[in-house]
């Protein structure tokens, strides 16, 4: 597997499969969810709403991660995952990384060759960027998979420099 770091927009990523940090409701909100499904439009909301109807009518759990159409978006599908909500006084890190290895699951079963993550948890949900950069690329990189093309896409320059360090370069 081939993991590699941008700086950029994950909406403009040409992959099979992009990773949303979505809310458990799945029906868009803030942050990277709600530039998803802006830029994704109607077809990913519709989707979602199919799913929240027939399956996830509480929500999706944190750490979950289920796959619609990416609609407009330059790729084939999104993966939408729940990411915890920061907490300094008890420890959600294994939730976090169930985001990332669920994702590269529904990935291998959509046959996705390539995917971009987002640092899940680390905006609204206040996570650490540097702790959710370590979680994020340890998980990557110890989980099988069959997807040979992982990218992190990061907004800002702080958060590529907490992914780069979590590289190890």
């Amino acid at each position: 597997m081939q993991i590699t770091l941008v700086r950029g927009d994950i909406t403009e990523q040409h992959v099979d499969a992009v990773v949303n940090a979505a809310n458990s409701s799945l029906l868009g909100g803030g942050g990277v969810d709600g530039a998803i499904h802006r830029r994704g439009g109607k077809a990913i909301l519709d989707e979602c709403r199919r799913l929240r109807a027939s399956h996830y009518g509480g929500g999706l759990p944190t750490g979950r991660a289920v796959a619609t159409t990416a609609g407009e978006l330059p790729a084939r599908w999104v993966i939408h995952t729940v990411g915890p909500v920061y907490s300094g006084s008890a420890d959600r890190s294994d939730q976090l990384a169930s985001c990332y290895r669920e994702s590269l699951r529904v990935a291998d079963e959509l046959g996705a060759a390539s995917v971009a993550f987002p640092a899940v948890s680390a905006g609204i949900y206040g996570w650490p960027m540097d702790d959710a950069a370590r979680i994020a690329v340890g998980t990557v990189r110890s989980t099988p998979t069959r997807v040979g093309d992982v990218r992190f896409v990061l907004f800002t320059g702080d958060a590529l420099a907490a992914f780069e360090k979590a590289l190890g370069g």
